[in-house]
């Protein structure tokens, strides 16, 4: 087996891994012209990562016939889950969000975290003005000693877990919102996912924001493809995509295309860790979450190892 899926095996549980990859090939006989168009949330579809992980699930199982992935509208989080839950694919068919409890019970979650669980693990996006609010930040005390507020999305699962732990945090249901909202000074840090922020800082042309160079958030906070409850099709030929790909090791390299840069230039192993417990999510998830905390400085070194150029 490959370096990669060394890697992979490191955070997916194995007996997830030996049932998806048991189950038998669907019955589906598709003739040539058969296709299916898949309607993406447009945050995923924008972020080019996301979209390729789509992608590639969608091309390990051309038993199911062709595709075609399309952008959403512009849907906040919250509408996309209630569509989903609703079954409505006129809107929307896929969207990747952190999970929790609730989600999982209420949608049909493809259970492998598609960023191999960096979305629990955060960085904030501040103004130059406020880096020395940051220096020498040890513990959450001395985040709230501060008076440093964490922006984020109003649906977000992580808003809950930021305030279970003691955090004050400003909420808005939209994204884009939340820029103008950084430079306002309605708070200090917006954080933001490893595996995201450096997207964000090129998509939203934000040259006057920069990333507060210290700190690394961590928590429990697995990322996952979903769909309608009622769309069991697309769960089993997504999960089965993804897991093809960790077993040929096309997913070790999509997760060092577009993940690796991220643990290097952000120096990852090199911040101040603070780590916070995220009290919503459901057992098995709660496991994956846990197991890839533990296994943080080895999948950070490894990230940084497979960076490198070719």
């Amino acid at each position: 087996m490959v370096a990669g899926n060394r890697f992979i095996h490191c955070y997916l549980p194995g007996f997830l891994l030996a049932l998806c990859l048991s189950l038998p090939a669907p019955a589906v006989s598709a003739e040539p012209d058969d296709q299916r168009t898949f309607i993406l949330w447009y945050r995923n579809y924008d972020n080019p990562a996301i979209r390729s992980l789509v992608e590639l699930a969608l091309a390990k199982t051309t038993e199911y016939g062709d595709f075609k992935v399309v952008r959403s509208e512009e849907l906040s989080q919250g509408r996309v889950l209630r569509e989903l839950a609703n079954n409505n694919n006129r809107l929307v068919d896929i969207a990747n969000v952190a999970t929790t409890a609730e989600r999982e019970e209420f949608l049909n979650p493809i259970p492998l975290p598609v960023d191999g669980g960096l979305l629990g693990f955060r960085v904030c996006l501040v103004l130059p003005k406020h880096l020395p609010q940051f220096e020498g930040i040890q513990n959450i005390d001395d985040l709230t000693s501060r008076n440093i507020r964490i922006g984020q999305g109003s649906h977000w699962p992580d808003t809950p877990i930021l305030e279970a732990n003691g955090l004050h945090v400003v909420t808005h249901t939209r994204y884009e919102i939340l820029f103008g909202m950084l430079r306002n000074e309605r708070f200090e840090c917006f954080a933001r996912g490893v595996g995201e922020v450096l997207f964000d800082l090129e998509h939203n042309r934000a040259d006057d924001l920069i990333i507060e160079p210290n700190i690394l958030f961590a928590y429990h906070m697995p990322s996952y493809l979903f769909v309608a409850p009622n769309d069991q099709e697309a769960a089993h030929r997504l999960q089965l995509g993804i897991e093809r790909a960790i077993k040929d090791g096309s997913f070790a390299v999509y997760l060092k295309r577009w993940f690796g840069r991220a643990v290097t230039e952000l120096g990852l192993e090199k911040r101040k860790v603070i780590t916070l417990e995220n009290p919503y999510l459901s057992e098995e998830s709660m496991y994956v979450g846990r197991h890839t905390l533990e296994n943080l400085r080895r999948r950070l070194d490894y990230l940084s190892q497979i960076a490198s150029p070719d």
